[in-house]
């Protein structure tokens, strides 16, 4: 059953959005918890911005964070995740209270600030080729595990797209996701593998990551080329791993944080 609070937010907000289709109410399970859509305007540079925000409340809202996913007919997909994770940012200090209206508020508040930060990350189309070094990171990190595989791996490959990330996703004894990139692009790449719902649990329901660890986050090493996209490998035994990551120039990463998982 949802809390009281969550029924009582989901009722001031269809008295808030009572216009032709500013609010509609998607879903309702008693194991999965209330699904909506709400239509935001908000103030563009030189004309108001209509977004189309879903928010999922699981059933232990507001002690956890909402699913939320963003749309717009008059932003780019970039734009569009990069609203998704201020969203999400902003959540996370307002976890144990109704939060929903909260988020519009603030969304309405500073999303020119949001949309000028993702301006300035959004590169041109063969800028990879002329980043400096310096500015290219490289981060590795393990998954316990993958119970609903096929879908796990879609969501990591989107993600990486999205953000502009290339690397490895290594699938075999060891789960290991191997992400180069900008430092926000990883950043904002493990607040979404934090905060969404990107497996199953032991019951077959949607739940977070929960058990990803960071493994290391570091500078590419000197005489390293970033990669040029993001591959998912899967591997039969530990030699077959480390061969990889020979193959990509990071051998030494191997030898100093994944020998020691074995």
């Amino acid at each position: 059953m949802m809390s009281e609070v969550a029924v009582e937010e989901i009722s001031a907000l269809t008295a808030i959005f009572c216009e032709k289709d500013e609010f509609e109410l998607l879903g309702q399970s008693e194991t999965e918890g209330l699904t909506f859509r709400i239509q935001l305007t908000v103030d563009g540079y030189t004309e108001k911005l209509l977004l189309k925000l879903i928010f999922h409340l699981p059933l232990d809202y507001p002690s956890s964070l909402p699913d939320v996913s963003v749309s717009s007919e008059q932003l780019t997909r970039k734009q569009c995740i990069d609203i998704k994770l201020g969203l999400l940012k902003k959540a996370t200090t307002l976890v144990s209270e109704p939060m929903v209206h909260e988020l519009l508020l603030w969304l309405q508040q500073n999303f020119t600030t949001v949309a000028e930060q993702s301006v300035r990350y959004q590169s041109p189309r063969g800028d990879c080729e002329q980043r400096s070094q310096g500015e290219t990171r490289t981060a590795l990190l393990q998954v316990d595990h993958m119970r609903a595989k096929t879908k796990y791996k879609k969501i990591i490959e989107k993600w990486t797209s999205q953000l502009g990330l290339t690397g490895r996703l290594f699938i075999g004894k060891l789960i290991l996701i191997l992400l180069q990139g900008e430092r926000k692009s990883i950043k904002d790449y493990l607040l979404l593998q934090k905060t969404s719902k990107v497996d199953v649990d032991s019951n077959g329901k949607k739940c977070k990551e929960k058990m990803m660890s960071v493994l290391c986050e570091m500078q590419l090493p000197c005489g390293c080329k970033q990669l040029p996209a993001f591959e998912v490998k899967d591997y039969s035994s530990l030699e077959e791993l480390k061969t990889e990551f020979e193959l990509v120039g990071l051998l030494e990463l191997y030898h100093k944080y994944v020998h020691m998982l074995v």
